[in-house]
């Protein structure tokens, strides 16, 4: 059944990915972004972009006025580094922008909030691999507690409100699209290097690991939580799914992985460690599975999809300046 959708932050990476899906699938898309991260290029041709920060009051107006049946919101400040940088500014976006749009939430008697969060922080370094969604929260960055504080927010305004909301906790994301710029973006990162014929730069002695997850499997997970039964638990971890593979895979792994889909081999560059870098992360994903859900695409597979995307992308004609 086709229905109302708002994506927040649908004109970046993962957000286009999930406004494409739910296209696909028959939904009528409105995006919601301000461009400060994310490209009007990316918005699906479909779809109603809305250029607007959310944290803007207008947002509210849009949304009590919208009818929409979902909120899918992707709209964050995601680097790790500069939360820490300025975790005032991280806490505008990442707190403030949120509330305002689950008050505008509240107020339109929307069905449900998708929210996407983060495997990658809210757990810290775990205890426990793969990392299941009841592990210990031990967040090491403003970003990761800004995410986390983001998820008890949802339980409140569920608890008092009656809004109906899930958590998506996203492992390390790739695909098309990927702006290769922060941490986030190592696979693009790496992409571009060996197109150029540059070595690849990793950081620190390349054995940390992560658990890469390619950006249509992401889209396919929000499909799910957007129709999922859900249970009336109480606490964070009753709502929140871990999205990943379940395998953890380390950067000297996945250079030599693109290496071999390239093949070309420049060589490598190892740099001093980046200081509150995690070490492990890997996520449990036996809960959104049982929902029905399980990744389609293998490491190898979705790498080679990627690299192939990225050339093509950096070989076609650029329009000449006036």
């Amino acid at each position: 059944m086709s229905r109302k959708v708002l994506i927040t932050g649908g004109a970046g990476f993962v957000g286009s990915h999930v406004a494409a899906a739910h296209i696909a699938r028959g939904d009528r898309v409105s995006i919601m972004d301000d461009l400060s991260s994310g490209r009007s290029a990316n918005v699906p041709s479909r779809a109603e972009l809305v250029e607007m920060d959310i944290g803007d009051p207008r947002a509210r107006e849009l949304i009590r006025d919208g009818g929409f049946d979902l909120i899918n919101h992707h709209a964050a400040q995601i680097d790790v580094r500069a939360s820490v940088a300025d975790p005032i500014a991280d806490a505008r976006v990442n707190i403030a922008g949120l509330l305002n749009i689950l008050e505008a939430a509240r107020e339109a008697g929307t069905r449900r909030v998708v929210f996407v969060s983060s495997g990658g922080v809210v757990y810290g370094e775990p205890e426990a691999y793969p990392t299941p969604e009841g592990a210990p929260k031990r967040p090491a960055s403003p970003y990761g507690v800004s995410k986390l504080a983001g998820e008890y927010y949802l339980d409140y305004y569920r608890e008092v409100h009656g809004l109906d909301c899930v958590a998506l906790r996203y492992g390390n994301v790739y695909g098309p699209g990927q702006d290769p710029a922060g941490e986030a973006g190592v696979v693009a990162i790496f992409c571009n290097r060996l197109l150029a014929g540059e070595p690849l730069v990793i950081y620190g002695d390349g054995e940390q690991t992560r658990d890469y997850v390619y950006a249509e499997d992401v889209a396919t997970a929000n499909l799910i939580a957007a129709d999922m039964p859900l249970e009336d638990g109480a606490g964070i971890d009753a709502r929140a799914f871990n999205v990943g593979t379940g395998e953890a895979t380390s950067v000297n792994t996945l250079a030599t992985l693109l290496e071999e889909t390239a093949g070309v081999r420049p060589g490598r560059m190892h740099m001093d460690a980046r200081p509150g870098e995690l070490r492990h992360s890997v996520l449990s994903t036996a809960r959104i599975r049982a929902m029905g859900w399980s990744p389609a695409h293998t490491l190898r597979e979705g790498l080679a999809r990627t690299f192939r995307h990225i050339a093509a992308e950096r070989a076609a004609p650029r329009p000449r300046s006036a």
